[in-house]
């Protein structure tokens, strides 16, 4: 075979490749260095056409390598063009040595000098891969058309010892690929990665197999946005310093942040690489799929990453890194001297086995930093929703994409970000009373003005004045609004939600309680989480059911009972929005409870002035159209003495309505008293026909 090849078919002419890479022309010089000498050895042999082994080759086979060297040595100083093609390498080495990011790639992965030898070879086979069939001819052996520890050893005579080990950097970190098993066999393939030889040439450092998951973030992107979270970078800072004043030995830095998706964990990370002068490159652990791929693919693509990112001299992120498994996450690791993880939530994780590692937790957005941050992205006024719901860094920016449409449209985009459809546990209600509509004693409605006050000025209190000081567990208002049925405190929830230009949210017991243990903390928990962001008024209705007093553990039934009541005392606690709870039965409720709400209103039924208002407001003299529609009504008789509530009255206003118009008259007081009949034995109260009988034109309604 090896006399079939033409070595000029094999190897290109030096002329054709000018403009060539020192790096490549360096192992194609070795390569035509070494052709020389192999052709001036195999000349030799007897019967050079034959298949058959001879003499000659088998002696020269079973030689000392020692003897053959020096005889390859001496053919090199001999020989008028070997000499002239050993100029030439001197050269070529020197020019590669001036090749920045050749040095950068052999110095950042720690390569030997006989992995960079392999490595050139692997790169010239796949930048020419005509080169692979002069590799074949280099081994004697046609098939063998690419890189191989055989042939890179042949041209750049390696010492004896060297060699490259199965744990070589060249592996480890995909610089090339070998088949399985084989290792660095002396005959074993090796390609090289399609994406280095790209990045070796002049190209930008893509990695195909990485696609989208990869995000590159300059430091001069975020050295001009203000920190939305200065004291979590400042501990960030302080622990970066501190580790690298101390440093030794290279050790592994790993830092943790916590905070929701979009709350702004990459742009911190990326200010405090910012600091230090270095870039980011962020990888999102869900895009990789590490959590669906077998474990040697999820190695291949995170070692790509950590590769991508000593290629750039960026800081390593890692992002979303609850979503995968612990050892996936110890795998994430020690690829870097800095690398940051982004969490959702805060894991338990084991101590790291690779260097030092400390968690911060991101702060939430303060109201004026939510409008500054709307500021950033556009010149249009901020709506109300910016600064009175909790978003987050990148909800901001989605909303500002509507801004041009007005604020009824930044509000649709903050609801569709925030809420989730209501379903069973939650139902949107609407809101169309004001105060006007509302008839209450003074000193209910003074009460229920300062809990307005408090949630309209909540944030300009407790930010600016610093009064959050005095709110530890919770910057929520919570109230009860306490009475009997029909007294006004589902309307009262109402008008409040809309004087506030709240979304009103009641909580539906039927989906939310469940027998099953610990079933029902599960779904008070998701009510919670689908409110407390967006400034909404959480309603609930007959609330004895849900908070009612703890009793003495009888069986684990009780026990059970009063761990979901302490549960709903804490997280009532927790919440950072408006709630309001209606009972009709307030010594049912739990005394602890009690005192940990702002405000209790106590609804009382109405009294005769308060009567007369509400069958006023009820009674229209007027429909919209002009036509009049009460005749001669007692209004002071009816308060005085028909002892109802604002609900009984609205319900016998609608029914003396209907009795009207079925007689095609106005509306009477008999009409109003055979209604008011109806509604009051609901309640079981005894009528006393004696009462009214006076009222009545001919009785026949009394």
């Amino acid at each position: 075979m090896k006399r079939s090849f033409e070595f000029a078919a094999a190897i290109s002419a030096d002329l054709v490749r000018a403009a060539e890479p020192a790096l490549l022309s360096r192992v194609r010089l070795r390569a035509r260095r070494r052709a020389l000498w192999l052709r001036t050895l195999w000349a030799s042999d007897e019967n050079a056409t034959g298949l058959a082994i001879t003499h000659t080759e088998a002696d020269r086979i079973m030689a000392e390598p020692s003897t053959l060297r020096r005889a390859e040595i001496a053919f090199y100083e001999s020989n008028g063009e070997a000499r002239e093609l050993s100029r030439r390498i001197v050269l070529a080495d020197k020019a590669a040595e001036e090749d920045e990011r050749w040095q950068r790639l052999h110095h950042l992965f720690k390569m030997t000098d006989a992995e960079s030898d392999l490595f050139a070879v692997a790169v010239l086979v796949a930048v020419d891969p005509a080169f692979g069939r002069a590799c074949a001819y280099l081994q004697d052996d046609a098939t063998a058309a690419y890189a191989t520890p055989f042939v890179a050893r042949g041209m750049f005579d390696w010492p004896c010892d060297a060699s490259i080990p199965s744990g070589s950097v060249l592996l480890r970190w995909r610089l090339v690929s070998v088949p399985e098993n084989l290792a660095f066999y002396p005959n074993a393939p090796s390609t090289a990665d399609a994406s280095i030889v790209q990045w070796l040439l002049g190209g930008p450092a893509i990695d195909p197999l990485l696609d989208t998951a990869v995000e590159f973030i300059a430091r001069t992107d975020v050295q001009q946005l203000e920190c939305l979270d200065p004291a979590t970078l400042a501990k960030v800072d302080e622990f970066l310093n501190r580790l690298l004043r101390e440093a030794k030995n290279g050790v592994p830095i790993e830092i943790e942040l916590i905070a929701p998706d979009g709350a702004g964990k990459r742009t911190l990370a990326a200010q405090a690489c910012a600091g230090l002068g270095r870039d980011l490159v962020v990888a999102d652990v869900r895009a990789l799929q590490l959590g669906e791929l077998a474990y040697p693919q999820r190695m291949d693509r995170i070692v790509r990453v950590a590769r991508l990112a000593r290629l750039q001299d960026a800081v390593l992120y890692w992002n979303h890194v609850e979503s995968i498994d612990a050892r996936t996450r110890q795998a994430l690791g020690g690829l870097a001297d800095l690398t940051f993880f982004g969490s959702d939530i805060l894991t338990l994780q084991e101590p790291s086995a690779h260097g030092a590692r400390q968690q911060f937790a991101l702060n939430v957005l303060r109201p004026s930093q939510r409008l500054k941050l709307w500021q950033q992205y556009t010149a249009a006024p901020a709506p109300t929703v910016i600064g009175e719901w909790e978003l987050r860094p990148a909800e901001i920016r989605a909303a500002a994409r509507s801004a041009n449409a007005g604020h009824e449209a930044v509000l649709s985009a903050c609801r569709r970000m925030l809420h989730r459809e209501p379903g069973e546990l939650l139902t949107s209600m609407k809101c169309p009373y004001t105060w006007n509509d509302i008839v209450l004693t003074s000193e209910v409605r003074k009460q229920l003005e300062e809990l307005q006050a408090q949630a309209r000025l909540r944030d300009q209190v407790l930010e600016q004045w610093g009064f959050d000081r005095l709110c530890p567990m919770g910057r929520g208002i919570s109230a009860l609004f306490a009475g009997p049925s029909g007294t006004g405190k589902t309307m009262a929830a109402q008008v409040l939600a809309r004087e506030l230009s709240r979304e009103l949210l009641r909580v539906d017991l039927a989906g939310v309680v469940n027998k099953y243990i610990g079933e029902t903390e599960k779904r008070l928990r998701l009510v919670f989480e689908m409110c407390e962001r967006s400034a909404v008024v959480l309603f609930f209705d007959e609330a004895d059911a849900l908070f009612g007093q703890r009793t003495q553990v009888k069986d684990a039934h009780d026990r059970y009972a009063n761990i979901q009541i302490d549960y709903l005392l804490q997280r009532m606690e927790q919440f950072d929005g408006v709630a309001i709870l209606a009972s009709n039965r307030k010594n049912d409720l739990d005394s602890a409870f009690l005192r940990r709400l702002r405000f209790i209103v106590d609804f009382h039924p109405p009294g005769p002035s308060e009567r007369v208002t509400l069958w006023r407001l009820a009674l229209p003299e007027r429909s919209p159209a002009g036509e009049e529609l009460l005749d001669e009504i007692d209004w002071s008789w009816l308060g005085e003495k028909l002892i109802m509530t604002g609900a009984d009255i609205k319900a016998t206003a609608l029914a003396a309505a209907f009795l009207a118009r079925a007689e095609g008259s106005r509306i009477r007081i008999e009409h109003l008293l055979h209604a008011a009949h109806r509604e009051m034995t609901k309640h079981g109260t005894v009528w006393r026909a004696g009462d009214w009988r006076g009222k009545s034109r001919d009785g026949a309604h009394a």
